[in-house]
This record gives structure tokens, C-alpha cells and sequence, in this order.
């Protein structure tokens, strides 16, 4: 069956995600050159708008049956581009953030070839594991804290960035066994 090109890749739910990943160079000018507190404030104002067009498009996608394949690759591909795009912004500020970049392009960057592989031999995640989601939420609310309050202390960011990275490594970790236990199955059957 021949899939609709412009359902599939012009959806309303899809057009919020190119937006998102095209917000994100704008929001890297913006908090990069920013000089006083206002100029942090409108690069969050910029990424608020970006966090409510993800937080719109699955319920558009849901509630209009809009759900395609390839929104399925898009939307989880611009919440890591617009993770990592901030973590980067803050790397500029705060040097405890670097590791904490390092870590997540290492996490991400393992789970992409990983699960791009798996899928090529035929297996399919049933979406993000708890840990993963957890992982996720830990670092959003760090990022966003950092974001939200542009004089917090270095102290308190280098706690935050401390706690994403052992949730980080945790989530890693539980990944790293699970494609483990997965290739062993594959391998059996094979």
C-alpha cells in the first residue's frame, strides 16, 4: 500500500516538528550572544514556544488521526536535537555542563546506531523503556530550571548536572543490557 507523501510528511503534527527543529539554531544565537538576564529570558521565551508546539503535536496527532510513521522518527529525533542544542547553549556558561554534553551525545549517539541496527534485523522497541523516560524527564527539568532561572550559581547547576548525569548513566547502562540481551536472542534464532 502506497502511503499519502503529504499525509505522511506535511501533517499538521509534522509541520510542528520541522518548526521545533528550526527553532533551535535561533534559540543557540540568542542564548550564546545573550549579555544581560532580559536577552536569557528571550531565548526561554523562544524555546517555551518550541516546548509547546512538541507538547501540541501528539495531541493533534491523537486526536485528528495523524499518527505517521515518519512522525514517529521526527518528533523523538527534535526533543533530542532541542536537549542537546541546549545543553550545548548552557556548555557556554557553565563548564560542569560539558561532561554532562559529552555523556548525552555518547548515550544518544549509541541508541541511534543501536537501535538503527535492530531494526534492520528485524526487531522493534516497543517506544522508550521506564528508565529511558525517567532519563528524559530528569534532564527537561534540569535543562529547564537552568533555562527559567539565567542567575542561578554554578554550586547549583553542578548539582543538577551531577544528578542528569548518574540518571543518565543508569538509563545507559540498563540500555547497553538490554540491546545486549536482545542481540543474544537474535543470534540464537538466527
Amino acid at each position: 500500500m502506497k502511503k499519502d507523501f503529504k499525509r505522511e510528511y506535511f501533517s499538521i503534527p509534522n509541520l510542528m516538528g520541522y518548526f521545533r527543529l528550526l527553532v533551535v539554531p535561533v534559540y543557540l544565537y540568542l542564548y550564546i550572544n545573550a549579555k544581560e538576564t532580559r536577552d536569557y529570558y528571550i531565548a526561554a521565551a523562544v524555546m517555551a514556544v518550541s516546548f509547546l508546539s512538541d507538547f501540541f503535536d501528539g495531541k493533534i496527532a491523537r486526536k485528528f488521526n495523524m499518527i505517521t510513521d515518519f512522525g514517529k522518527i521526527l518528533d523523538p529525533v527534535a526533543d533530542k536535537v532541542t536537549q542537546g542544542a541546549m545543553a550545548i547553549s548552557f556548555s557556554f556558561r557553565f563548564p560542569a555542563m560539558v561532561p554532562l554534553l559529552i555523556l548525552f551525545l555518547c548515550k544518544e549517539g549509541f541508541m541511534g546506531i543501536m537501535g538503527a541496527y535492530m531494526m534492520k534485523k528485524g526487531y522493534r522497541m516497543d517506544g522508550a523503556q521506564m528508565h529511558g523516560k525517567v532519563c528524559t524527564a530528569v534532564l527537561d527539568v534540569v535543562m529547564l530550571i537552568i533555562l527559567m532561572f539565567p542567575e542561578i550559581s554554578y554550586t547549583v547547576v553542578n548539582v543538577l548536572v551531577c544528578i542528569s548525569m548518574v540518571v543518565m548513566l543508569y538509563s545507559l547502562f540498563q540500555y547497553i543490557k538490554m540491546y545486549r540481551r536482545v542481540w543474544k536472542e537474535q543470534k540464537e534464532k538466527a
